[in-house]
């Protein structure tokens, strides 16, 4: 079969298909078509069914590339391996990011695996999201979370994490219970307010509607109608992870994000979050999404020094 697409007059040809149309050689040989420029279309030639997939993933290769930046390899692969199975679109993810509210910023997947992590969350009721610090695994969920929230989807955001440095026993510390706790959820408190303003984010504590609390206060609760995300589940124990997840009750979704490489329990205890993967594995309902070195967004040198301390291991 044979068959054309219109290369569109608003983009760069080189964004979309590469230096040397190396997008191109790429999807030939992932999709077993070929693909060649004449003039301002592409003429595209393989059997029915893989001329059709090339001219699905050729309109969301050039929707990308009116970001106005290059089409990388690995939004290809991603294009290809989602095509038909999406129900929100990669590309407008990419593109255009996830609208939070009327008023606040836009939220934006900056990678491949960061739009398919906020499309698991919306397919699945169950997601854990895997890999280094910087990768948006907590921001990009507290996110998605909030959209649910402003949306009428769920009654409340709920945030947790493992108070594991101080083993869940703070009463050596000076101060208030609450005083004790702030700086271990510092960090989710931060998030919330990088998304939202800190006028909004307090209104939405004060009113309940988001909840920020450590591990411990989840036992004895059946969450339902909540988005609740637990944060740093690699310092959970098997016991609070298995507790935390038999939370999980009608209308709710769950999102847990760790990072199996920075287990900070005494030798003594293996890690919740470690088993939990180990068991879950292509279970229906649950999506598992491991990040990596190439989906940090935080300082660039936050990815050279992830590296070196690799190859040190190695």
């Amino acid at each position: 079969m044979r068959c054309e697409f219109p290369v569109p007059g608003d983009i760069h040809p080189v964004l979309a298909l590469g230096v040397h149309d190396s997008n191109l050689r790429l999807m030939e040989r992932l999709l077993e078509v070929k693909i060649r420029p004449v003039d301002d279309r592409l003429v595209i030639e393989g059997t029915e069914e893989n001329c059709t997939r090339a001219t699905h993933v050729l309109k969301e290769v050039f929707q990308l590339a009116r970001g106005n930046t290059p089409v990388s390899h690995g939004e290809i692969k991603f294009l290809i391996e989602q095509e038909g199975k999406i129900a929100h679109s990669a590309s407008k993810l990419l593109t255009e990011g996830l609208v939070i509210t009327k008023r606040a910023r836009k939220i934006k997947p900056r990678t491949p695996h960061q739009a398919q992590y906020i499309e698991a969350i919306h397919q699945d009721d169950l997601v854990f999201g895997v890999g280094p610090a910087g990768t948006g695994k907590t921001y990009l969920a507290m996110a998605v979370g909030l959209f649910y929230l402003f949306a009428g989807k769920v009654k409340r955001l709920i945030l947790t994490r493992p108070v594991v440095e101080a083993g869940e026993n703070l009463g050596f510390l000076p101060g208030t219970f609450e005083e004790k706790l702030h700086p271990y959820l510092r960090p989710l408190f931060d998030a919330l307010e990088d998304i939202l303003s800190a006028e909004e984010a307090e209104r939405l504590l004060l009113s309940h509607q988001v909840e920020i609390a450590p591990l411990a206060y989840m036992r004895g609760r059946t969450l339902s109608h909540a988005f609740v995300i637990l944060d740093e589940a690699q310092n959970a124990t098997k016991m609070q992870m298995k507790m935390f997840l038999t939370r999980l009750g009608e209308g709710t979704k769950m999102v847990v994000t760790g990072d199996v490489t920075q287990i900070d329990l005494p030798s003594a205890q293996d890690s919740g979050l470690v088993e939990a993967l180990h068991l879950l594995t292509k279970v229906p309902g649950i999506s598992i999404l491991y990040f990596d070195e190439d989906d940090i967004v935080r300082h660039p040198l936050v990815a050279r020094i992830l590296s070196r301390y690799e190859m040190r291991k190695s």
